[in-house]
């Protein structure tokens, strides 16, 4: 029978001082959650990428006094244990990287900076180690129109697309996604597309659907989520429908975080800071566009990330002001969040991620 334990990382707000990256064991099928360890001296790892291929965690380090420079760290798993050991690390480009990720081939491993406006690729080497910085893009303008967060560009996250070849940039200062073309050859992203949100919208995080005819973007400044046809053989986003993420009539303030896609497809996530809670849509699975389920609150503070375990059967929510973490059991037939009452107190957490244990 597959295993279906895992173990779920988790990135912080927490200073140098304190522990960064916590480890948690979780098996579904009893719902038991056991403590691994946690992990010292990282300042703020406040975003987590896991690769399967080379068993590793890659995270980074802001800048601090006497660190000019954020530091990307590569961990290896222990595939029996779970437990984090340092297998090196590299000086990034900016003094504060905020998103992780690699291409689908874990080739490569690309970062962005929210404050300098920069996108950075890097080489793995053969052992997953992070190897030399290849070429580092810099996004110029912004679109003004949310005066305090637009006046310049705000890159916030990096994926690769279902091809392979092509790698999307929400830009969060810009209002545009940009599409960049891999090329592995020279090791280097080259500008490909830029495709145009509603002003004031603040693009932030974005998804592809399983079937990669689809993509999502959740806009941060104003609250909602557009849907997006995917032409990848051309590496062409054309928008389909914008939603709101908040209910109807709400009243106050509240921001958007995280957007994922449930592993069969069928259902939409997306996350409420302020209203603090998890949007559910239901997929169409002809045409991608949402219709709305539920509101579900995440018990804590500003949810600034959450994850769904690889099989789709729970999500875990990370309340960064409440120094909480939630689980939800998610129902297979509706989609729909129930609270299972199990949860973590932690320093803000900021990320979730998952790595299948044998």
């Amino acid at each position: 029978m597959e295993s279906s334990s895992y173990v779920i990382y988790l990135g912080s707000y927490t200073g140098k001082e304190l522990p960064g990256i916590f480890a948690y064991r979780f098996d579904e099928d009893t719902e038991q959650l056991t403590f691994i360890e946690s992990v010292d001296g990282l300042k703020d790892p406040t975003f987590i990428k896991i690769s399967e291929k080379h068993k590793m965690l890659y995270s980074f380090t802001q800048a601090y006094e006497g660190q000019p420079t954020s530091v990307i760290y590569a961990y290896r798993i222990d595939e029996t244990t779970g437990k984090l050991t340092l297998a090196g690390s590299q000086e990034g480009t900016d003094k504060s990287a905020t998103h992780i990720n690699t291409d689908l081939g874990e080739q490569f491993l690309m970062t962005v900076s929210y404050g300098e406006g920069n996108v950075s690729l890097f080489k793995l080497q053969g052992d997953g180690n992070i190897g030399e910085l290849c070429g580092s893009m810099h996004h110029n303008g912004g679109s003004g129109v949310v005066a305090d967060r637009q006046g310049t560009a705000h890159p916030h996250s990096i994926y690769p697309d279902p091809s392979d070849q092509f790698v999307i940039v929400p830009d969060l200062g810009l209002d545009k996604i940009m599409v960049y073309r891999l090329d592995r050859q020279e090791a280097k992203l080259v500008l490909h597309d830029e495709v145009a949100v509603n002003p004031g919208a603040g693009p932030r995080h974005f998804a592809f659907h399983p079937t990669g005819n689809f993509a999502y973007v959740i806009e941060e400044l104003s609250s909602t989520i557009t849907v997006f046809s995917y032409e990848r053989l051309i590496g062409k986003l054309l928008p389909l429908q914008t939603v709101n993420t908040l209910p109807e009539g709400f009243v106050g303030t509240s921001s958007t975080a995280e957007v994922q896609i449930s592993p069969c497809g069928r259902y939409l996530y997306g996350s409420n800071r302020g209203h603090d809670s998890i949007v559910v849509f239901a997929i169409d699975p002809l045409n991608g566009k949402l219709s709305l389920l539920q509101h579900t609150s995440t018990l804590g503070k500003h949810p600034r990330h959450f994850s769904l375990t690889p099989s789709g059967r729970f999500l875990i929510a990370a309340n960064k002001d409440s120094d909480s973490v939630y689980w939800f059991k998610v129902d297979p037939d509706s989609g729909k969040l129930t609270p299972t009452g199990q949860q973590i107190t932690m320093p803000q957490p900021t990320c979730v991620r998952f790595y299948k244990l044998p």
